[in-house]
């Protein structure tokens, strides 16, 4: 047993509710709450007022948050309008925030099905890199921006990171579940890593695998594999699961490797 190096964080979706009511139902378990904005609608997307109420939440229960990004919108679309209505809504979405204690923001740089043409590869880099353009100049910290790890190889945007100062949001789950190394995104990003996201994959019965499941649905193999970095990591590690069961599973496997882990 070690004590953890990193903060520890869960989504904002553990009870079928609302964002404020689960953050006071488990703030005060986590270093961080990943606040989920996955749609764009104005009616997602948290008032002024549940604002305030986070950052109020936050001195309480001496948390922070990150904010993952709208995924209805496409900055990589191959039409200019679309790019300019996805960085036009990113840009509101995190000035929207600006009162809370965000440490960082999500963000997806989407790629359609499957692995695109030598040719296709070049127009998406070229419309990310556009799409960066219309969003970037505005932010007061790029970095704050973790660009995901999703289903294509992350040496794809290390050159869009790097042009544009952002970071790195590395999703372990979905390392495991499209089979792509953990160790190699660490030596790619390193200290921009800002954020993992953390979840079980289940790879023996379903194809494709399900993910955002419990840690404790893995296989040890694979488990032991993460925690192999996590041991290292200083960042912070959001479990991202969307129910009770899959936390208090993911908390308890955690337990059997690092000193305080909460239990819920």
């Amino acid at each position: 047993m070690m004590k953890k190096p990193f903060r520890l964080g869960t989504t904002s979706f553990i009870y079928p509710d609302h964002i404020i009511p689960n953050v006071k139902k488990i703030g005060a378990f986590f270093d961080e709450i990943e606040l989920l904005v996955f749609e764009s609608k104005p009616k997602e997307i948290p008032s002024p007022d549940d604002v305030k109420e986070l950052a109020g939440l936050s001195r309480d229960l001496n948390l922070t948050y990150n904010v993952h990004l709208p995924t209805d919108i496409n900055l990589c679309a191959p039409d200019h309008r679309q790019r300019r209505n996805a960085a036009d809504t990113l840009k509101r979405v995190i000035e929207r925030f600006s009162l809370a204690p965000v440490t960082s923001f999500t963000l997806h740089l989407e790629m359609d099905k499957p692995m695109p043409s030598k040719d296709g590869m070049k127009a998406w880099r070229n419309n990310a890199q556009q799409g960066l353009e219309l969003l970037v100049p505005a932010l007061e910290d790029p970095a704050k921006i973790g660009v995901e790890t999703l289903w294509y190889p992350p040496d794809l945007f290390k050159e869009v990171v790097t042009q544009f100062g952002l970071s790195v949001c590395a999703d372990l789950g979905h390392h495991i579940k499209y089979g792509y190394d953990i160790s190699r995104t660490f030596e790619l990003f390193g200290p921009k890593i800002n954020l993992i996201h953390l979840h079980g994959v289940d790879t023996h019965l379903e194809q494709p695998p399900q993910d955002h499941i419990g840690l404790d649905k893995m296989a040890p193999d694979e488990f032991r594999k993460i925690m192999d970095h996590l041991k290292l990591y200083m960042g912070t590690v959001c479990l991202e699961v969307f129910n009770l069961a899959d936390l208090q599973g993911s908390l308890s496997a955690l337990a059997k490797i690092f000193n305080g882990i909460p239990c819920i």
